[in-house]
Formats: C-alpha cells, structure tokens, sequence
C-alpha cells in the first residue's frame, strides 16, 4: 500500500468517527441584502436542501413565493461569556428587485434554530 492509499484511509477512518459527534442540525447562515437594510438568517440542514443547497435557491424561492419565513439571527454573550451567534426571531422576508442573498461566515459558535 502506497503512503498516498495510507493517509487516504487513515483520513476516511478518522471521517467516519468525527462525523457522528457533529450536531444534526448545523446552521447555515446567510446575509439578506436589500437597498435600505440587510438581515443574517439561518437555515438548517433540511431547510437548505429545501430551497437548493445555496444562497441562489434561496434567491429563487423568495421571488417565485414572493415571501419566505426565516429565522433571523444575530450575536449575543452566551453563558459562558464568549459571543455565539444565536437565533433572535422569525422573520417574514419579502421579494424584492434589489435583493441579494449571499453566503455569511461567522468566527462565532452558531446555535440552532427551532
């Protein structure tokens, strides 16, 4: 076995034992832009492949619904006295001509939504 076909197993097996202990429903966020303001919302793993996996399917879905319900987010202290970014409201996103949707990272633990 070549060292190339060693690493690469030996990075499949450590795959297969850190994936399980990831959350379920990991969060997504994403920066809603429009002419007067801009919104960060989350959506979990179902809700994204949901509206195609990214930031354009997400687009789509608000103009051919004319309105989506999202969970807006935004950065708060958490317990232990680091910022996480946390759920805040459900929010009503209507279509717009100048809307934008675009991926947005965040250096803060994010929690998941309801």
């Amino acid at each position: 076995m070549t060292r190339f076909a060693k690493a690469l197993s030996g990075a499949a097996l450590l795959a297969a034992f850190v994936a399980p202990s990831l959350p379920a429903s990991a969060e997504t966020l994403f920066k809603i832009v429009t002419v007067k303001d801009d919104v960060v919302v989350g959506l979990n793993d179902a809700e994204l492949k949901e509206f195609g996996g990214d930031a354009g399917g997400i687009a789509k879905a608000i103009a051919a619904k004319g309105s989506l319900t999202l969970w807006q987010y935004g950065v708060q202290r958490g317990a232990n006295g680091e910022n996480e970014v946390a759920p805040r409201a459900k929010i009503g996103v209507l279509a717009n001509s100048s809307l934008r949707v675009e991926p947005y990272k965040q250096p803060y633990k994010v929690l998941p939504h309801e």
